[in-house]
């Protein structure tokens, strides 16, 4: 101890010790994500293994999109004052993007909308023509919200709000599926996750034209963590 402070050295057991908490950590966390969408996708009915399956499958998927087609500005022509026909026009400009590869995100679009015609189709012999009230009417209130409240940011993309269409789809559900159940749940996850699809981009895609994106997707970046939200809600109404 000098002048009152006292100095003590840490051992390498310590450091180790340290070093193993961090990791543990770093490894739960991830682990424990998986399980509380894992038990959210089984209180709507899939075992425990299929949720699983169907979860790590979303989350991996979403690095993988489909191209379906391309979108291309108009090209503008520049005098650029040269002496022969040929030289004096331009057809592009040197700058911005002139072509957007439009794609189709595998977990973020492909999976979820697979899911919810699952849902559907185990519910109906359970709820009958009833659950089409509710499902409609969260679809399109969900995308009109959605589309009001996406952003088209140039350069970036559409960002569309992750956690409020999955409520307003809730809510929606509650309303008007009379309340809590798998009616509900089933009408959540379905309007919810096609209505941000309809409303924050297949609505949106006149837009990509002018965002000076190379490449865009449906249900990639920007809408993934919404419609992932809207996946896992749902099962609060199980």
């Amino acid at each position: 101890m000098t002048n009152g402070i006292r100095f003590q050295t840490v051992g390498a057991l310590s450091v180790v010790a340290l070093i193993i908490l961090v990791v543990v950590i770093i490894l739960l966390i991830p682990l424990l994500f998986l399980g509380l969408i894992g038990a959210a996708f089984t209180r709507l009915g899939f075992s425990w293994i299929s949720a699983l399956a169907m979860v790590l499958l979303i989350l991996l998927g979403s690095a993988v999109n489909i191209p379906v087609y391309t979108i291309k500005r108009d090209m503008i022509r520049i005098d650029s004052g040269g002496e022969g026909f040929g030289d004096s026009f331009v057809q592009r400009s040197a700058r911005g993007v002139w072509e957007t590869v439009v794609s189709i995100n595998v977990g973020g679009a492909i999976l979820p909308v697979c899911v919810a015609a699952y849902l559907l189709y185990t519910a109906l012999p359970l709820t009958g023509n009833s659950i089409f009230l509710p499902l409609f009417a969260g679809i399109l209130i969900v995308a009109v919200f959605t589309g009001v409240s996406t952003r088209a940011l140039p350069g970036i993309g559409l960002q569309v709000p992750i956690l409020m269409p999955a409520l307003v789809a809730l809510l929606v559900a509650l309303l008007l599926a009379g309340g809590a159940g798998i009616p509900a749940a089933v009408s959540a996850f379905v309007s919810g996750t096609i209505g941000v699809l309809v409303g924050g981009n297949i609505s949106q895609i006149p837009k990509i034209r002018d965002l000076e994106l190379p490449a865009w997707s449906i249900g990639g970046t920007g809408t993934f963590g919404s419609v992932l939200i809207c996946c896992i809600l749902p099962a609060l109404l199980a």
